[in-house]
């Protein structure tokens, strides 16, 4: 890990330290997120435009859930739905429902997406992704998200809206503003064929 690494991780830990201070309520985070089921709880549903398939939450660090609804709900991130869903939670319902998506049953059905890119040439690229996200895109740092095994198109997207603008994280714009578009799709293609356990919960169990 470079020095320039470890000041980055230590500056993004230390500025979201106080988003996730309590752990949340599964009970209540089930009666709140039937709004979620809609899309997080159907096994390889498809966001419209731009198209990708919508992130698995199931097996996702509850704390980094907290951290993406929050940026949702403040703008640091972009997208009609997830903004309109998160506006009106409370930072305690935000806990809630991150307890209860990431431990919620799994759902029998979800499918695999082959990806476009390629995850040799992915892994070389990953190299600077170590120091937060681990070797294999599944850090035990639970601020940042488990990567591995999730969907190629989902990383993809995220990748470019932090290249664009559309998601706002100084961190992760200054290593994604490098990437070409095929740089995206062979990291995405890399994470997406680590096995690690993130799957698409089945929210009517």
């Amino acid at each position: 890990m470079t020095r320039l690494a470890k000041l980055a991780c230590v500056v993004a830990l230390a500025s979201a330290s106080t988003v996730w201070a309590q752990d949340g309520n599964t009970d209540n985070g089930q009666a709140l997120a039937h709004t979620c089921a809609g899309c997080h709880g159907i096994a390889g549903y498809t966001n419209a435009y731009p198209t990708f398939r919508v992130p698995r939450l199931g097996g996702q660090h509850p704390e980094y859930i907290v951290a993406a609804l929050t940026a949702y709900k403040n703008g640091q991130r972009a997208h009609p739905t997830m903004t309109a869903q998160a506006a009106s939670l409370t930072d305690e319902q935000i806990q809630d429902i991150a307890a209860y998506v990431t431990e919620a049953p799994e759902s029998a059905d979800d499918p695999h997406v082959v990806p476009t890119g390629d995850p040799k040439k992915g892994e070389q690229l990953a190299q600077a992704c170590t120091a937060c996200h681990g070797a294999t895109g599944a850090s035990d740092i639970t601020q940042y998200p488990i990567i591995s095994g999730q969907h190629p198109d989902y990383l993809a997207h995220a990748l470019t809206a932090y290249k664009t603008g559309e998601r706002k994280n100084a961190i992760m714009k200054g290593f994604a503003s490098n990437l070409s578009k095929q740089d995206i799709k062979h990291l995405a293609a890399w994470f997406a064929s680590q096995n690690e356990p993130l799957y698409t919960p089945n929210f009517g169990e």
